[in-house]
């Protein structure tokens, strides 16, 4: 649980963190209304859900896909991605463990990065620019925490109910020696069209978050910022197209088809494209548009198939 002055600042998180830990057995559908209302601070409308955050609730009860859970898995979704368009496509695996104590760290090159298979946004992820430095204790303790995190019971994702809980190791991607974080290109698809982008700059230092459409005029919204953290900030200089934008709208394409919404995440490297992973519910469907009213044009192009 958070220190006692952020449950002064904002009840509601004492009521969200008593639910999340102790209602594990209430039903979905009586806890998202719960969780909704404590996070959102309106009523979740399942009847007629009309903004983005209302449907992602509504896909979390009515759209269970079996595939779903092979692609929130991080490790496993690489085999499904590489099937579908290609395996230059994937970044690659060094080794898979079900434990950080069984880490064989003699065998990872000096830079890697460490995640969990479960593990949602940053969660779970520990990034080695150099062996020399890298805190191994730290990195045990912040994939040991991520091992005992559980999407399903906290936020009624479903398709984490079935992920495996392990950790493996990938090749780290930079632009260029010292970067911090290379951009998220987050891809918004609805019915299987990509529509929005969302960059991500910065992502450990001062995070920034653009809208863009599929012709890159910037969007005059961002987002999604956290229901209880401070609203997110656009970048002082707009993002650049990227390269190979063609490229990721044909996969964000391919990767969403059939499916009522879901979120591509790419990565390009000196214009090659990797992918990142395959999101269904971004924040949980508890985030943040500025302006708010974003949160409804976003619920307008999310049909729902009731």
């Amino acid at each position: 649980m958070l220190p006692l002055k952020h449950y002064l600042q904002k009840p509601n998180l004492f009521f969200v963190s008593v639910l999340q830990k102790w209602g594990g057995w209430i039903p979905d559908q009586i806890y998202l209304r719960l969780l909704f209302r404590l996070k959102m601070g309106y009523r979740l409308d399942l009847k007629n859900p009309k903004t983005f955050s209302e449907k992602l609730q509504w896909l979390k009860i009515n759209d269970h896909n079996g595939e779903y859970t092979k692609m929130v898995d991080k490790y496993l979704v690489k085999e499904y991605v590489s099937n579908v368009i290609g395996e230059e496509f994937v970044i690659p695996n060094y080794g898979m463990w079900d434990r950080p104590s069984e880490i064989e760290w003699d065998l990872l090159p000096d830079q890697f990065v460490l995640k969990t298979t479960h593990g949602g946004g940053s969660s779970g992820v520990v990034i080695c620019k150099d062996k020399n430095y890298f805190d191994k204790e730290r990195a045990i303790d912040i994939l040991g925490r991520s091992l005992r995190q559980d999407i399903y019971k906290t936020l009624r994702e479903w398709p984490y109910k079935g992920v495996q809980k392990r950790i493996f190791a990938e090749k780290y991607l930079e632009i260029k020696t010292g970067d911090s974080a290379i951009p998220d290109y987050k891809w918004y698809c609805f019915s299987g069209e990509p529509k929005y982008c969302q960059v991500i700059q910065n992502r450990f230092t001062e995070e920034t978050i653009d809208f863009f459409d599929t012709s890159w005029n910037h969007l005059n919204f961002s987002g999604l910022s956290p229901s209880s953290g401070p609203l997110a900030k656009s970048a002082v200089a707009i993002p650049e197209c990227p390269e190979q934008i063609n490229t990721q709208i044909k996969i964000a394409r391919r990767l969403s088809e059939g499916m009522p919404f879901a979120r591509i995440d790419l990565y390009e490297i000196h214009g090659q494209v990797f992918f990142g992973e395959i999101t269904f519910y971004p924040m949980s469907g508890f985030g943040i548009f500025t302006p708010k009213q974003y949160n409804e044009m976003l619920g307008q192009e999310l049909k729902l198939h009731c």
